[in-house]
């Protein structure tokens, strides 16, 4: 960690490798509504950010060649997909589009979910939704 302060119990936090951390940190303020918990520019451009959407946290930092990080757009894809539940999914994918999130399924209701999918300006993708309630 980057931070001084201690993690309680276990978790397991993304660490997203973008290219140009400064505007992913002001897009997924607007897009997810995320708070900063922590940043550290190291004075030529790069960042390291930790940050929260309503306590869920995530990291991200520009991509890095030499430590082996990189990010979606220098891979031409990724292997990992974030999933953000939420209690309003339709709500939140409408702000992600309206921030610069790319559609790559609209929101509906499959496998016990609602949820849609969206790739975001720096080639991550999300499934923004909630699991819809037991029927009998």
């Amino acid at each position: 960690m980057h931070s001084s302060e201690h993690v309680a119990g276990t978790t397991i936090a993304p660490f997203l490798s973008v290219r140009n951390g400064t505007k992913a940190v002001e897009f997924y303020k607007a897009a997810f509504g995320a708070t900063e918990q922590f940043r550290h520019d190291d004075g030529s451009g790069s960042i390291v950010a930790r940050l929260a959407v309503d306590g869920a946290e995530f990291w991200l930092a520009d991509e890095s060649p030499q430590h082996q990080n990189y990010s979606p757009q220098t891979l031409n894809g990724g292997s990992v997909r974030m999933i953000l539940i939420v209690d309003d999914p339709d709500a939140a994918f409408s702000r992600a589009v309206a921030a610069g999130a790319a559609v790559v399924w609209e929101m509906t209701n499959d496998y016990g979910w609602r949820i849609g999918r969206v790739v975001d300006p720096f080639g991550h993708h999300w499934e923004i939704g909630k699991p819809l309630p037991q029927t009998s």
